[in-house]
């Protein structure tokens, strides 16, 4: 071998990223506590029921590693990344997941990302957590919702002309706060997560009435479910606009504190029939043989 195979072969290892299915819920485990707080609702799917609905794989190589998670669910699919750009992209020219999905990434991989997917009206999110250490519970009462209360609960998120269907089945198995006035529900909080085995839950669907607003309803909401999700939670997160100054700063009044910044959407993938990740992934097969996993050569920037 000339020195010039010899210095070819040395660049082309310094490219290359072993991809591997990865099936122990453990292993999975282990990396995502990495960066729990970003990885809550990740976390989430590794409950066995909905571990059954998901695909994940993950990447490593000189440029460090990364993870990819494809699930599945009544509001369609969804796609969630995280590590270094490198693996990530080696993860993403061969398993892109489906053509259409709801794509959660950090700012940083966004130029990784949008080589792979048209991001569809994306938006920039704060992600805050809080502890039972530095929460401080709003002054005000709210009523813990049940699955009775299903049909107001629709109700008042259609305000805005948004569909909602909850079942009374999902409003028992989460938790979820609300505050009535003139006889009727007109604020609310609950979860989008919970997760025992983790200790974390992700606190989503505040919404108030229009008529009801600029009254710290929300944060009253808030506060009840975070209080309650902490008795058996070491922390809990959410995700806000950070456009919305009057959300951020309630949450911070209840010790939400900045812990990451994400990127959400609809994404289109840009490979449309999938022929060329299919091709990359039998390259990537045949580069591995023998190895148990797909060698993914990047070309050098």
């Amino acid at each position: 071998m000339t020195v010039v195979e010899r210095n070819a072969r040395a660049i082309d290892r310094t490219n290359e990223y072993a991809v591997r299915r990865l099936h122990d819920r453990s292993q999975i485990r282990q990396m995502l506590e990495a960066r729990r707080t970003y990885a809550a609702y990740a976390l989430g799917q590794l409950d066995p029921v909905l571990f059954r609905m998901s695909e994940w794989w993950g990447a490593h190589g000189p440029g460090g590693e990364a993870l990819i998670l494809h699930s599945r669910g009544g509001l369609g699919s969804a796609t969630f990344v995280m590590g270094d750009s490198g693996p990530l992209e080696a993860l993403l020219q061969t398993h892109p997941g489906a053509r259409q999905t709801f794509f959660t990434c950090e700012t940083h991989h966004l130029d990784t990302v949008l080589r792979s997917f048209d991001l569809e009206q994306r938006q920039t999110m704060i992600r805050m957590h809080v502890t039972a250490e530095t929460f401080k519970p709003a002054e005000g009462d709210a009523r813990r919702m049940v699955g009775r209360d299903v049909r107001t609960i629709n109700n008042l998120y259609r305000t805005d002309g948004v569909p909602s269907f909850y079942s009374s089945r999902q409003i028992e198995d989460s938790v979820y706060f609300g505050i009535e006035r003139d006889e009727r529900l007109v604020s609310i909080a609950g979860t989008h997560v919970i997760s025992a085995v983790s200790e974390i839950a992700v606190i989503g669907n505040v919404y108030t009435h229009p008529q009801y607003r600029g009254q710290h309803l929300a944060q009253i909401t808030t506060s009840a479910v975070t209080e309650r999700l902490l008795k058996t939670c070491r922390e809990v997160v959410l995700s806000v606009d950070p456009t919305n100054k009057a959300a951020v700063r309630a949450y911070e009044r209840l010790g939400y504190v900045e812990v990451a910044r994400l990127i959400e959407g609809a994404a289109l993938r840009r490979d449309v029939t999938g022929a060329f990740t299919a091709w990359r992934r039998v390259a990537a097969r045949m580069r591995g043989r023998g190895t148990g996993a797909e060698i993914i050569r990047l070309r050098p920037e």
